[in-house]
């Protein structure tokens, strides 16, 4: 499933679809993970991991929130083209790869590759891409009934999504 422990995280935060977990160093956001109900909660360990989560729920509250977070400096160049074109996906709408890769002069394959290698999701709304003719992967996972995917389906629904059911 995955290799990570409540130690690697800076806050576990409660979602509807399970948890996020939040790993944090020196004021910056360093990761964001969906992580499945079965992860015990956990409070922030600082002030900075207590402001993420914060901004967490504020946007589980209202799909409308925008976070505000300084993020550290990860990713080649061409991912951090890619998730500043994912950025730019107002709440409500969605892309294809393919639609991104024309905008930042790449392959659909290429794009997905960089949304499954996002630190920061939901800051870096990857679920806003989707494949051509359905929903596509998520995370680096695209089995149809995995917890990813249910994340993903979550997400857009929660922003006002229709059609991925």
């Amino acid at each position: 499933m995955n290799n990570f422990s409540a130690t690697h995280f800076s806050s576990i935060v409660s979602a509807p679809f399970g948890a996020v977990g939040i790993r944090s160093d020196a004021g910056a956001l360093c990761e964001m993970v969906y992580l499945p109900p079965s992860f015990a909660l956990q409070a922030p360990r600082d002030s900075f991991s207590e402001l993420v989560a914060g901004q967490l729920q504020r946007y589980l509250e209202d799909p409308d929130f925008r976070f505000s977070l300084p993020l550290a400096s990860v990713g080649t160049a061409f991912q951090q083209t890619v998730w500043a074109a994912i950025a730019a996906i107002p709440r409500g709408a969605v892309l294809t790869y393919g639609d991104v890769a024309r905008r930042v002069g790449s392959a659909p394959r290429a794009v997905g590759q960089a949304c499954g290698a996002n630190w920061f999701p939901l800051v870096i709304p990857c679920h806003r891409v989707t494949a051509a003719a359905g929903l596509g992967g998520f995370s680096h996972h695209d089995d149809e009934n995995g917890f990813h995917l249910g994340v993903k389906r979550w997400l857009l629904r929660h922003e006002g999504v229709e059609g991925y059911a």
